[in-house]
């Protein structure tokens, strides 16, 4: 076995979600799923079949975001992945929940803007995704004013009143 480290390649703000799902039916779940939580939502989507064809699924809303979701899935190649890019101005905490909701989800990895490394074990049998290194590591722990900057931010961009 290697184990073998796949940069998720993307503008810098894109946020993305990383998960594992388990039939191919999850393509058209997780479309529906996407534009029924967020009318008008710009995403695209790419699902690693594990069996049969072996191809990497694709749709979505956004022509842009389904080609760098192909290349990112085809870059980590590990059976039943998906990887959802959003358009800007989306965030995957507007669907989330939703997404965990999808029958066929089994797991989400991550769900970020920040840079990421997926670790992917390799094997005879093909690939499959150990877990992620998202952003960097912390340099310290916040004091009262990080405190109210996290608070004054997250009313700024209205997820708190």
């Amino acid at each position: 076995m290697q184990v073998l480290t796949v940069t998720i390649v993307k503008p810098e703000a894109t946020n993305f979600i990383l998960g594992q799902s388990h039939f191919i039916k999850s393509v058209e779940d997780l479309h529906e799923t996407m534009v029924g939580t967020v009318p008008g939502i710009k995403f695209g989507l790419a699902f690693c079949e594990a069996s049969g064809k072996r191809l990497v699924r694709q749709s979505g809303t956004d022509a842009d975001l389904i080609e760098l979701a192909c290349q990112n899935a085809m870059a980590i190649g590990a059976g039943h992945s998906f990887v959802i890019f959003l358009g800007d101005g989306f965030y995957p905490v507007n669907v989330l929940n939703a997404i965990k909701a999808v029958p066929e989800v089994c797991r989400i990895i991550c769900a970020t803007a920040n840079p990421t490394q997926v670790l992917v074990a390799e094997t005879d049998q093909g690939r499959g995704i150990l877990g992620v290194v998202d952003g960097f590591s912390p340099l310290g722990v916040e004091n009262e004013e990080d405190v109210q900057w996290r608070k004054d931010l997250l009313r700024a961009i209205g997820y708190k009143m």
